[in-house]
């Protein structure tokens, strides 16, 4: 009942931005009807190609190519929505400008132009984006470290779909040569059936660290199996952080690495997060805490130091950040949340739905640890 919810939900939605795109954007263009009604079979297509999406995600088997070009469309409608909008806004205030009739034709054509061109290289550039993962550096002090420690965090790989053991391998080496001390996968690793994901996951127990690789669930583990996907974890010896924590490094010279469940299990009553029980124990050094969403900070005592999160992708389509930003308090990088507490937001590794970014790249954190003596 709740998947159909959703579905009618999410297919109405993007119908009623195919509607809004075909009466203003489609209808005002200086264009021959012709073309108005390929553009409008243009969106059908696409809006078929949505709903093969929704259902291609039940068959993991599916070919990558024509998963691929299920997966687009999302990206395609929700680009030309926001360049429509801003068409329609400029359009508006050409009307209320006080031109001659040849000039306000001219510019009204220049917009009809521009806003077709600005649709197709930003859909262009978002595909391209997010082919490249980039490996981001950041230096970040904690007070009380003796040591220097490189972390290295993924988070949102969502292994299914286009992101697949051939991916997984790539991202694998990639970590393998910066030579970290250990690893951090901060939630929404798995996003399908674990018997379909169980090869790309077998990846993962490649990674080469010195302390080893520490894993927390996201909210979209809980929707495909979170304790058979711990437990899975756990068997490829990566370690999942379950409400506790451990210690790493030398003893006076290292720190506390803790993790917590995910928000999404007050929902779930189930796997629930509690930040007072993961902290018990702890030794009397810098503390990091492993959470997946960064709304979590909220309840996080001053007992931590910085907290590593992601599910915010950043908000991988550009305009998607003032939406993220309704919901999470940081949507990327470095944060100094208070005096005493810092907070890295990681744009995900991997992508949700389709595979374009725009203007929040895919990510590698490289995290240099160093304290007051280094």
């Amino acid at each position: 009942m709740k998947i159909a919810l959703f579905a009618t939900a999410f297919l109405g939605v993007f119908y009623l931005l195919n509607m809004y795109i075909s009466r203003r954007l489609i209808a005002h263009l200086d264009i021959k009807e012709s073309y108005k009604k390929a553009f409008r079979w243009f969106l059908v297509i696409n809006y078929l190609g949505i709903i093969g999406y929704m259902l291609a995600r039940y068959y993991p088997s599916l070919d990558n190519t024509l998963y691929f070009l299920l997966s687009v469309p999302i990206g395609v409608l929700f680009l030309l929505f926001c360049t429509t909008l801003i068409y329609d806004l400029s359009r508006l205030m050409l009307g209320f400008t006080p031109l001659s009739p040849n000039r306000r034709q001219f510019f009204k054509r220049s917009l009809d132009l521009s806003s077709l061109i600005a649709a197709t290289a930003l859909s262009g550039t978002a595909l391209y984006n997010a082919r490249h993962v980039e490996l981001q550096k950041v230096r970040i002090k904690l007070k009380g470290l003796k040591k220097e420690y490189k972390i290295i965090q993924l988070s949102d790989v969502h292994i299914g779909g286009l992101i697949d053991a051939a991916f997984i391998r790539e991202i694998v080496e990639r970590v393998n040569q910066r030579e970290p001390d250990l690893v951090v996968i901060t939630g929404d690793l798995v996003d399908i059936e674990l018997k379909y994901a169980y090869e790309a996951l077998s990846e993962l127990q490649k990674l080469r660290s010195t302390y080893g690789t520490f894993f927390v669930v996201g909210n979209h583990e809980y929707f495909h199996g979170v304790t058979e996907i711990i437990d899975m974890l756990n068997k490829l010896d990566i370690r999942v952080l379950q409400n506790e924590n451990i210690y790493i490094g030398e003893l006076g010279s290292g720190f506390n690495l803790v993790g917590v469940y995910d928000v999404m299990g007050y929902r779930t009553q189930s796997y629930i997060p509690d930040i007072h029980k993961a902290i018990e124990g702890i030794k009397a050094s810098p503390t990091i805490l492993l959470a997946h969403q960064p709304r979590y900070i909220h309840e996080v005592p001053h007992s931590i130091d910085l907290m590593l999160s992601g599910h915010t992708h950043g908000g991988q389509l550009y305009p998607f950040r003032a939406l993220v930003k309704l919901q999470q308090p940081y949507i990327s990088g470095l944060h100094q949340h208070t005096e005493d507490m810092q907070i890295y937001v990681n744009k995900g590794t991997g992508f949700w739905g389709p595979p374009m970014r725009l203007g929040a790249s895919s990510e590698i954190t490289e995290i240099t640890l160093y304290g007051e003596e280094i």
